[in-house]
């Protein structure tokens, strides 16, 4: 599902304009931008958590040529899904 068959859907479901919804889910989307790259975490209750996490620097290995190569920390987006997320995915 894209971002625009989100507005839709939820435009239909709630009777909105595509344009106001468009609006909120692209504002509800720069939060969780913001917050994550202020190194917040988000906590959506029964749909899970995202998180940042850093990871150490490393050496890894070029699987074509098996020369070794260094891989520098950085900043990952993990996610956890909640309970009953994990409930509906399990169902379907």
């Amino acid at each position: 599902m894209t971002k625009r068959n989100l507005v839709v859907k939820i435009a239909r479901e709630m009777n909105l304009t595509q344009k106001m919804v468009q609006s909120i889910v692209e504002g509800v989307l720069d939060g969780i931008t913001e917050a994550l790259a202020s190194g917040d975490k988000i906590e959506l209750r029964n749909f899970g958590i995202l998180k940042v996490k850093s990871r150490k620097s490393r050496v890894g290995r070029n699987p074509r040529t098996g020369i070794t190569v260094p891989i520098e920390a950085k900043k990952i987006i993990c996610f956890k899904p909640g309970k009953i997320l994990k409930e509906k995915v399990a169902k379907s």
